[in-house]
């Protein structure tokens, strides 16, 4: 099928991309430029460079005609800090674009639509008791998205979000979300001190899959969870820091209350700076402090998303991190376009 999409130099989009022309797809995308130095994109994607949200519904609309496939894999994520209310950011990039969107892609006839969600709204879901859209306006943002793709779903218009986890893997050029935490390993000279809990992961190539197997699998409307490898946090930094060359580094559990303490410092820095995170740091402790395990049955068994090393896409990810801090790289960061 034609699948016409944002985001195609993406990390998650190119590897989606990747996927969707080997299974025979056609793939016409439009994107920010510049591309990142050394990313490699699939030559046989049809690339455009522009912003999509400085473009008339007239000129989108001549990207859908003809596609039965929409893949949305641009937005942004919780690491976006600016000025109060946040969640007028998210829902600028992350909401608005998906009611617009999808309601041109329904108008041309398109068929099947795969959106990327993040999985805190599988949590948000799961864990009432957390009251996570309350206090969290990143994971409200995330619920209020796939509320508005539901709301275009139907017999004739298959719309999956994609719930996705933390994501190890990289392309050349473009920064990962790991750097934070590469610094953190690095500053803490003798011991890694590291909350208690844990997290699902899948590789970048998962999430390729996953995008592709959305668009050709799925059926009406529906969230998948997206969880493959499930690892405790001392799992995860005992892999961290193989890569970075101290394998034998100790890694100490540290308590809630020391979490919840660095959450209530940056939120601080955040105020005096004009600025509002995604999560409230504070109340994020005790999300962050469990296991945010997801079955791979609930969603990558479903898409077909197979097996990979972990390990080394988490060594691919920590070792450019490495570079980044060590500055013998440059890379472009996110962008909501």
């Amino acid at each position: 099928m034609k699948v016409f999409m944002i985001g195609g130099t993406g990390l998650l989009g190119s590897e989606a991309a990747k996927v969707l022309i080997e299974r025979g797809h056609e793939v016409t995308s439009v994107a920010l430029p510049p591309l990142p130095q050394g990313a490699v994109l699939p030559p046989e994607m049809k690339i455009e460079y522009g912003n999509y949200l400085e473009m008339t519904d007239e000129e989108i609309r001549t990207y859908m005609e003809g596609c039965e496939g929409f893949v949305f894999a641009a937005g942004v994520d919780e690491r976006v800090e600016g000025p109060a209310p946040i969640y007028d950011l998210y829902k600028k990039y992350n909401i608005d674009p998906i009611k617009r969107l999808l309601k041109i892609a329904k108008e041309c006839g398109v068929k099947h639509v795969a959106v990327c969600g993040s999985y805190f709204s599988y949590f948000a879901k799961t864990r009432p008791e957390l009251e996570l859209t309350k206090w969290h306006p990143y994971i409200r943002s995330r619920i209020d998205q796939e509320k508005a793709a539901m709301a275009f779903a139907d017999e004739n218009f298959d719309v999956a979000v994609l719930e996705l986890p933390y994501i190890f893997g990289t392309q050349p050029g473009r920064k990962p979300v790991w750097v934070f935490l590469v610094e953190q390993i690095m500053s803490m000279k003798k011991v890694t001190m590291y909350p208690k809990g844990g997290t699902t992961m899948v590789t970048v190539h998962q999430v390729g899959e996953a995008l592709a197997g959305a668009v050709e699998k799925n059926k009406g409307g529906h969230c998948y969870p997206i969880g493959y490898y499930n690892l405790t946090w001392k799992e995860m930094l005992a892999i961290a820091h193989k890569h970075m060359g101290v394998p034998d580094k100790k890694i100490l559990t540290i308590p809630n209350w020391m979490y919840a303490m660095g959450g209530k410092k940056l939120m601080k820095e955040q105020k005096a700076n004009n600025i509002e995170g995604g999560l409230h740091m504070v109340k994020f402790t005790d999300l962050q402090c469990s296991n945010l395990f997801i079955d791979k049955g609930l969603g990558c068994e479903k898409l077909g998303v197979q097996p990979d090393d972990i390990d080394a896409a988490i060594g691919d990810s920590i070792r450019l991190c490495m570079d980044i801090v060590n500055n013998k790289v440059e890379t472009l960061g996110m962008k909501g376009e």
